[in-house]
């Protein structure tokens, strides 16, 4: 069985035709005009993928296309409700047109719980029946795999793993709350955590590392850190335990079997996962007693969007 998984973006379409063991046959990509119609920009995605599978020699092959997509979806009935950065395509239908524009079924679903259904079927958690994974990038997003399927609770509107609190009355949040797991534990809160640093310490570490990189990212404060900087220090001790805090939450209410972590942050792999795993070790309900949750990093990388919107249609 072959499918394509389609992973939307703000700029640009990537998409893969995938086996049932989870390879990659081949790939397409297309960047993405947001001033023209969905109509429009769809309808180019599909010519490439109708001219794909003639080019592959997958005519016959292929059991449907699989789609993650940013915004509030209406996953059954297939429609892009909002997507903040492709205003035009508010209301589409993009199940219905798809479809009728290559005659085979398709399936959407949240892009953030496509990612978490690839890794749980064939990246880092594989070999686990229930999976959290937090993606640490420009937000905190995720999705949350119970029994193999996807967990998103009421119509579909659930599993926001971004927007919990970890602070009353915190740090203001874009979803309009204060307080919540993103607005300390994305990497965009670890690099504005590193520039107020620098700007009150400048003697620290961190002058030099942001000349030495360019700039200021999320490893300029694991680096400082590393070099014994005592600003670099308390920072990454800052960071650990507002991210530890929002997984001890998250394996106190469902108790997966594994968390699994991507994004830029996760790229400091065993230098953050250790310190995660002493902070569960520690402070998790039941202690000693509990079932214990491994901490990973993702295996596949930037390939589990298109690999996970394959899964909806590989084990629907």
């Amino acid at each position: 069985m072959i499918a394509i998984g389609v992973d939307i973006g703000g700029t640009s379409i990537k998409g893969a035709f995938i086996n049932e063991r989870g390879e990659i046959l081949s790939r397409f990509s297309m960047k993405v005009d947001k001033e023209k119609t969905p109509e429009e920009e769809i309808g180019k995605l599909c010519d490439i993928i109708n001219a794909s599978i003639k080019e592959g020699n997958y005519e016959g092959k292929v059991a449907g296309i699989g789609i993650g997509s940013p915004g509030t979806l209406d996953m059954d009935k297939g429609i892009i409700i909002y997507s903040p950065n492709l205003a035009k395509w508010a209301g589409f239908n993009i199940k219905k047109f798809m479809s009728a524009r290559t005659g085979l079924p398709v399936e959407l679903n949240n892009d953030a719980n496509v990612a978490a259904l690839g890794e749980a079927k064939f990246g880092s958690g594989a070999k686990y029946k229930s999976a959290i994974m937090l993606t640490l990038g420009t937000g905190v997003g995720g999705g949350i795999i119970i029994d193999g399927k996807i967990y998103d609770g009421n119509k579909h509107q659930g599993a926001e793993l971004g927007h919990m609190s970890i602070r009353m009355g915190g740090r203001p949040c874009g979803c309009g709350r204060k307080g919540c797991l993103e607005a300390y534990a994305s990497a965009t809160a670890l690099i504005k955590d590193t520039r107020e640093m620098m700007e009150k310490h400048p003697e620290s570490a961190l002058t030099e590392i942001e000349k030495e990189l360019g700039g200021v990212d999320a490893r300029n404060a694991f680096i400082a850190d590393q070099r014994g900087d005592k600003y670099g220090r308390k920072l990454v001790r800052d960071y650990v335990k507002f991210l530890s805090e929002g997984l001890l939450n998250y394996c106190n209410i469902f108790r997966p079997e594994v968390i699994i972590l991507s994004g830029g942050v996760a790229n400091e792999g065993e230098n953050l996962l250790k310190r995660i795993r002493r902070y569960l070790k520690k402070n998790t309900y039941g202690m000693r007693g509990s079932e214990k949750v491994a901490v990973v990093t993702s295996q596949l990388g930037y390939d589990s969007g298109k690999i996970g919107a394959a899964c909806l249609i590989l084990f629907k």
